[in-house]
């Protein structure tokens, strides 16, 4: 059974930083790219998920959102079937639940469309 599960997400002040961990089981971590998704309060049902970075299978290559580029780092560890979203100086604008995702092949993984498989989400709420 494929499982992707986020943690690490909480409560924290603008300024603060949080790492995100991916836990995957089920397939073979490292034949996919991961990404990491998020989705802020209120947004429309269906409306697509606002891409925040991505990484290629054996960290080759990685791509952020212009929001997020400088103050976010995605990592990975195949040994382990983990990946990480490092993120410093948050902004109560970063407030949102944080899903992450795997792909078989993504061109960059901007688009959630490219994915297989995706997690249960993680809150991340940044307030003063």
């Amino acid at each position: 059974q494929v499982q992707l599960v986020e943690s690490g997400g909480g409560l924290v002040q603008p300024g603060d930083s949080l790492r995100l961990s991916c836990a995957a089981s089920g397939f073979t971590f490292s034949d996919y790219a991961i990404g990491w998704f998020r989705q802020a309060p209120g947004q429309a049902p269906g409306k697509e998920r606002e891409f925040v970075a991505s990484i290629t299978r054996f960290s080759a290559a990685r791509y952020y959102s212009d929001s997020v580029s400088g103050r976010f780092t995605i990592s990975r560890d195949n040994a382990n079937d983990m990946a990480y979203l490092q993120m410093n100086n948050l902004k109560p604008e970063d407030t949102a639940v944080y899903y992450c995702a795997a792909a078989i092949a993504i061109a960059r993984g901007t688009s959630q469309n490219e994915y297989d498989y995706w997690g249960q989400g993680t809150q991340v709420t940044v307030s003063s």
